[in-house]
């Protein structure tokens, strides 16, 4: 099953995503009963990721790779990523996580370049009505 879902960025942009059940089915099912829900966002070269999330998961199918525009979970840390380019580590033409991660979507937001002007913020995380 698939859930639109809008980031909610003061002073920016929404972020759209389309979270997807078919590769991470209980942690896309904790995030959607979880919601809403406020972190704050960081960045990682080209991976925006949020603080602890309130949302509890083990790995689930986890990748140590991602394509770009995936959304993810991070078990280790508790924090969903947003990639949309390459990670300071991984070889050059790889999206590299820190350690695996439940790919639970994907950035749906019609213009991606919004995404390079996302710094450390305050994020609000919500189903689209």
């Amino acid at each position: 099953m698939k859930h639109s879902v809008i980031v909610k960025i003061p002073h920016s942009s929404n972020i759209l995503l389309e979270l997807d059940d078919s590769n991470s089915p209980k942690t896309v099912n904790d995030f959607i009963e979880k919601l809403p829900f406020t972190v704050e966002l960081n960045v990682w070269g080209d991976e925006i990721y949020t603080s602890k999330s309130p949302i509890s998961q083990p790995e689930e199918n986890a990748k140590s790779l991602v394509d770009l525009y995936d959304v993810a979970y991070w078990p280790t840390g508790k924090a969903i990523c947003m990639f949309y380019g390459p990670t300071p580590i991984g070889n050059q033409e790889e999206i590299t996580p820190a350690s695996p991660v439940n790919i639970i979507g994907k950035i749906m937001s019609p213009d991606k370049t919004i995404l390079n002007d996302i710094h450390s913020e305050r994020a609000i995380f919500s189903l689209k009505s």
